[in-house]
Formats: C-alpha cells, sequence, structure tokens
C-alpha cells in the first residue's frame, strides 16, 4: 500500500489523550529466506473461511430463488483457485491503473512486484466478479446469484485485511481528539484516526451482520441480484464516509475541494451499482 498524505498537523499545548501503537512484527514469522507477513495470512484466512461459510450457504437450498444456489459445495471448493487468481490480479491491477499508471508505465517490470506492497479494494472486487461470471455462464448458471454468494462472504476478508493494514501501521487516518486515537510510526506524535479499524468494523463486521439478516430472514437470496445489491451500497456507503477520516495516498492527495479522495470516485460506481441491482431485484418477477 502506499503511503499515506499528511495533513497540516494542529499547534496545541494541551494533550490529547492517546492510545500506544501496539508493538506487532508485520512478519508472522519467518523460515530462512521466506517470510510471511501477517498481511498475506489474512488475504489467506479471509478466501478459506469465505469459502467454508459459502459452502455452508448453497447445502442450504432452501435459503436460494427455486431452492438452486448458484454452485454446490465442492463447484465452490474448486473455484478457490479462481477467487485468489481474481483477488491478485484484479487487486494488483486496479492498483496500477487507478493510484500510480504513470510510475508503472515507466516501470513496467515492478507490476509484478506484489512483495513490495499495492493492492487494490476496487480492482480485486472487480476481478472477483469477473471470474464468477466467467465461470457460471460457462455451467450455465444465475451469475447474480453467483454475486449474492461472493457479497455474503466478502465480508469475512474485508475484516481481516483492514487488520492487517492496522498491523502494517499504513492507511492510517488524519489527525483527531478522540480518546481512541492511535500514535502510529511515521504518523509524527499525534494521535490519528485507526481509520483501518473503522472499515473493519464497518464493511466486514457491521455489513456481514447485515447481509445476514437479509439472506436469513427476508430469504432475500430468493431474489437473484438483492444481496449483492445490499452489499455495494453498504460498502461503498462505509467506505466513502471512512475516507472523510483516512488519508489520501501520497502522491495522489486529494483530488478536488480538500476532500474528495480516489476511494470515493471509485467506491461511487459501486454504489450506483448496488441501487440498480436492489431495483432490478424487487421488480422482476420471480418463479
Amino acid at each position: 500500500m502506499g503511503a499515506a498524505w499528511s495533513a497540516p498537523i494542529p499547534l496545541s499545548d494541551t494533550p490529547v489523550p492517546a492510545l500506544p501503537f501496539p508493538q506487532i512484527d508485520p512478519v508472522a514469522f519467518a523460515l530462512g529466506p521466506l517470510v510471511i507477513r501477517w498481511y498475506a495470512l489474512a488475504y489467506l484466512a479471509g478466501i478459506f473461511l469465505g469459502v467454508g461459510y459459502g459452502m455452508l450457504l448453497v447445502r442450504r437450498k432452501s435459503l436460494w430463488a427455486n431452492n438452486t444456489p448458484p454452485m454446490n459445495a465442492s463447484e465452490l471448493f474448486d473455484f478457490t483457485f479462481w477467487i485468489v487468481l481474481g483477488i491478485v490480479i484484479g487487486g494488483r491491477l486496479g492498483y496500477v491503473l487507478f493510484y500510480d499508471p504513470t510510475y508503472f508505465l515507466a516501470n513496467p517490470a515492478a507490476i509484478i512486484a506484489l512483495w513490495d506492497g499495492g493492492m487494490a479494494f476496487h480492482g480485486g472486487m472487480l476481478g472477483l466478479v469477473v471470474a464468477m461470471s466467467v465461470y457460471l455462464r460457462s455451467k450455465g448458471a444465475d451469475v447474480l446469484s453467483g454475486l449474492d454468494l461472493l457479497a455474503c462472504c466478502g465480508t469475512i476478508g474485508l475484516f481481516l485485511g483492514r487488520v492487517a493494514n492496522f498491523i502494517n501501521a499504513e492507511l492510517y487516518g488524519s489527525p483527531t481528539t478522540m480518546p481512541w486515537g492511535v500514535i502510529f510510526p511515521g504518523g509524527g506524535d499525534v494521535p490519528r484516526h485507526p481509520s483501518q479499524l473503522y472499515e473493519g468494523l464497518l464493511e466486514g463486521v457491521l455489513l456481514f451482520l447485515v447481509i445476514r439478516y437479509f439472506t436469513h430472514v427476508r430469504f432475500a437470496l430468493r431474489r437473484p441480484g438483492l444481496v449483492a445489491g445490499v452489499f455495494g451500497i453498504g460498502y461503498a456507503s462505509a467506505r466513502i464516509f471512512v475516507e472523510f477520516f483516512r488519508l489520501p495516498d501520497a502522491h495522489i492527495g486529494y483530488l478536488a475541494f480538500g476532500w474528495l479522495t480516489m476511494g470515493m470516485v471509485l467506491s461511487l460506481p459501486i454504489l450506483v451499482a448496488g441501487i440498480g441491482l436492489v431495483w432490478w431485484a424487487q421488480t422482476r418477477r420471480h418463479g
């Protein structure tokens, strides 16, 4: 991930309450020259926990339209490989195209240097959508139900990924006087919003609970596209809200008005698509 842009720090003689940054090594463990970071483990855990949860959902056929999930548990397990490819390729290309195209145009070999960091959630999500759509079309299954399945499972990875961002002390927020402000390494001696945790709680925990309510209480999976729409609205709204507290990447800064960020711009199409999917699912006649 790129370094956060540092806003001017207000000066004050009044001490501000703050929490010290927990000293967690970003490296989980090393096996000789092989270094395993918490960030990589968060990705893997998010994928496999999400697939496990998805397998439970597709086994409950009564949740789905016409008692027909988009794939069975065995097919979903086999699809894990394509999930990994979709997230990695989409996430990397998204970062290259959305966040630093000039640098990568001048240094094309750096595109494959994943070990140097640089992944974009919006790109990873698009990669997942493309992978799922191609896979289900090849089997003649309902693509919208497949997107609903991704929406049910994706919040798990979102939560773990934001916790890993916090451990890496990256993507932190602007200075704050709130008692839960954290003094991040590289962020100066002032407390800052732990914006990574804001996103993890809103996009991960809260959105997971909202979607679970829609799937298990409102039986929304019986209307293909509805849960995916709820995810789109929920994710985009949470991301845009947190962007007011999170600092933009250093090489981009604010795009306009002193507050508009790239994260907001990239989230707006997801919000519009989410609203469109909810409208489509609610107005479409289902057998």
